[in-house]
């Protein structure tokens, strides 16, 4: 029997007759290190060059401004996402209204509306030529304020509405999870309901309500394109502006530094919220605890309260772009049939189909070979491809520009004459790049969590017939995995088509994909010609927000049928 057979087999005695042995497979361990190691390289050389560039600062003057600002922004889409996802979680898990059931899912969907899309369609209706401001100027012969939605305030509106659903979502579960019996504990102690919620319920929910806020900070760091509409200047605006201003790496990569610094603030603050705690809820594997029938009044506001938040987040809006895109394609019908249209969609869809290709191919060569080594290093590499996820799009698109930039310099150095020259930055190498860096982490954990419900048994059964690992990994796991690789295509083809602020650093000259189109003519203030692109977009994004509704659904161990 070869060596590596012989690595496979059981060990006698150990009780765990299916477990995977890692040694006599190196190579494969290599690669998923490596593999890590490239997909890791963006980041880390932003970090060496602003560290070489530290003793020749060249930071915007407004820099201060900028950092108040951030935290500004953080600070209150943090409290109306906290507001808004928090307490329609609880709407719709403690109390019984009309639509309770369809609201339970529904008030997921304005995840599919990207922030940069609401951000046009409210300047459009909260600006000064928008119909509530002159309906406020015909009557009080002012706007009445209206118009502060189109202005600094209007930004945290817009994400907080987009970006809600992380909290409802987590919010929803934890409060599920508790059941019964934590409700009826809490009020046999003479809690009101009120009581109970905010000292029982709402601290024993804090990890995965922490977990949900993390998300929102990061996307809100990440936006490029919403807070510009409003005028508001983020450190990560500041970066693009700076590197297309003045194409200067050096300034560049140190506000790229203080865009990842703000993440880390992040992260760490979301372990310090989570208290370092673990909570066991006694209720979880029971039924979830039954909600209060509302009656009267109560039941229409509760009613009222979710339909707003839905109205304005989502159904609003996407009734608006179609009547924009009925009216402009009426109006021009040639609007479908021009070159650009079909080149910006091309576009997309080729980068969003080399993408999923490119990081799902990754994605099964690092579970398969975390899988054929099961060591602890190679779990902790994989692991490590999934933090660009986590990381500002301005900071990865910068990484991706001085690491070529590097790689340039280091190939003239060994004497190949202008490096790669613009074969990699002046195409769409350098852009599908920044892609696999920033969406390699969904890739995996949806083929991870597909190769889970593989049983080792079944591996080690092709091994023993004499099956190579790559012969396992065509021949056994692909098949097997089928599901987990459809939706890792769908999840970052989807990511891919939305991308704005990595498209905007790294295209080359010439290109525009959907979401960039979207974008030059809202800012040009062409906002019924942006509403079919804009709507494709929509369209797009609600595929993985139904397989995410789906999952939620089926995760629920009960369902509970109320009157």
């Amino acid at each position: 029997m070869s060596a590596e057979v012989e690595t496979d087999r059981p060990v006698a005695g150990s009780g765990r007759a299916t477990r995977l042995s890692g040694s006599g497979r190196p190579r494969w361990s290599a690669l998923v290190v490596v593999i890590a190691l490239v997909v890791s390289v963006p980041v880390v050389s932003v970090l060496v060059q602003a560290l070489a560039s530290a003793g020749d600062l060249a930071l915007p003057g407004d820099l201060g401004e900028m950092v108040l600002t951030t935290v500004a922004l953080l600070a209150l889409v943090g409290l109306g996402t906290g507001v808004l996802g928090v307490g329609l979680a609880w709407l719709v898990t403690a109390y019984d209204f009309p639509g309770r059931r369809l609201f339970s899912w529904m008030l997921v969907l304005p995840l599919a509306m990207p922030a940069y899309v609401l951000g046009f369609l409210f300047l459009s209706t909260f600006g000064p030529a928008g119909g509530p401001a002159r309906a406020a100027r015909s009557v009080f012969g002012g706007s009445g304020g209206v118009e502060l939605l189109s202005g600094w305030l209007g930004a945290p509106v817009v994400l907080s509405l987009t970006l809600y659903p992380y909290v409802f979502l987590l919010a929803r579960a934890a409060f599920r999870g508790q059941g019964q019996v934590t409700w009826d504990a809490a009020r046999m102690l003479g809690a009101t309901p009120w009581r109970a919620f905010r000292q029982v319920l709402l601290p024993l929910a804090r990890p995965a309500l922490a977990g949900g806020l993390a998300v929102v900070m990061m996307e809100t760091l990440t936006d490029f394109a919403t807070v510009q509409y409003f005028g508001v200047r983020t450190v990560s605006v500041g970066v693009y502006l700076t590197w297309k201003g003045t194409f200067d790496f050096a300034s560049a990569a140190q506000l790229s530094v203080l865009v990842l610094g703000f993440a880390v603030i992040v992260l760490t603050g979301e372990r310090l919220l989570r208290g370092g705690a673990r909570y066991d809820a006694r209720g979880s594997h029971r039924p979830p605890a039954a909600p209060h029938v509302l009656t009267g009044a109560g039941r229409w506001w509760a009613f009222a309260a979710a339909t707003s938040v839905l109205a304005a987040g989502f159904v609003l809006p996407v009734v608006q772009l179609l009547w924009w895109a009925v009216t402009s394609t009426l109006d021009d019908s040639s609007s479908l049939s021009t070159g650009r249209f079909a080149t910006n969609l091309s576009n997309s869809a080729v980068m969003a189909a080399l993408a999923a290709l490119a990081c799902v191919t990754l994605a099964l060569l690092l579970t398969h070979g975390v899988r054929m080594t099961g060591g602890r290093l190679a779990r902790g590499a994989a692991q490590l491809t999934t933090f660009g996820y986590a990381v500002p799009g301005a900071v990865i698109g910068i990484g991706v520009l001085v690491s070529f930039a590097a790689l340039d310099r280091s190939l003239e150095a060994l004497g190949v004459p202008g490096g790669t020259g613009l074969v990699v930055t002046g195409s769409v190498i350098g852009l599908l790049a920044s892609y696999v860096v920033r969406f390699l982490a969904p890739a995996y954990q949806a083929v991870d969590a597909s190769f889970a419900t593989i049983s080792p048994s079944v591996t080690n059964s092709a091994f023993s017939l004499g099956a190579s690992p790559l012969r396992v990994l065509r021949r056994v796991h692909l098949p097997l995995s089928r599901s987990g690789i459809a939706v890792a295509l769908v999840l970052v083809a989807v990511d891919a088509v939305k991308e704005l602020p990595l498209v905007l650093l790294l295209r080359p000259f010439g290109f525009t994909t959907v979401s960039v189109w979207v974008y030059e003519l809202a800012n040009e203030n062409f906002w019924e010609q942006a509403a079919l692109p804009a709507l494709l977009i929509v369209t797009l994004a609600i595929i993985p927000v139904f397989f995410l509704v789906r999952q939620v659904r089926l995760a629920e161990p009960h369902r509970q049928v109320t009157s």
